[in-house]
């Protein structure tokens, strides 16, 4: 008796262990880390595709280039038409590097241009965490 007693509480006490380890892996995160680069301008050229902006009087024009997923927002992040985009008009790109090409992901229609003429490039990392669904 005292040997079935004994073994139901060593049973009771790996199945306590198991699922709080089942638990702890229930919970783990995925964390997906992108960064992402912007530049401010204005276009210089926009063709099916691609997206010329050049930053200043000295600087050389930079070519991007945008699918189905990128974004038009103007400054105060309302969506806008991409036709609204055309030569002079003042833009932030954000873009990611993929080999040699940069590719939008959201372009900011300004309403001002930068006074300096000069190239403003700011880097941003994201993380976002995620749990798996149970």
């Amino acid at each position: 008796m005292k040997n079935i007693k004994f073994s139901s509480i060593r049973v009771a006490a790996l199945c306590g262990v198991l699922a709080t380890a089942g638990l702890t892996a229930a919970y783990a995160q995925d964390v997906t880390t992108t960064s992402s680069t912007t530049t401010t301008g204005s276009v210089s050229e926009f063709t099916p595709g691609t997206i010329t902006v050049t930053s200043g009087p000295a600087a050389l024009p930079v070519s991007y280039t945008y699918s189905k997923t990128t974004t038009y927002v103007d400054q105060n992040g309302n969506p806008v038409s991409a036709e609204v985009i055309r030569t002079g008009v003042p833009v932030t790109v954000y873009y990611t590097q993929d080999g040699t090409h940069m590719l939008a992901s959201k372009v900011i229609v300004r309403s001002d241009t930068p006074t300096d003429g000069a190239t403003v490039i700011k880097k941003t990392t994201t993380t976002t965490t995620t749990a798996p669904t149970p």
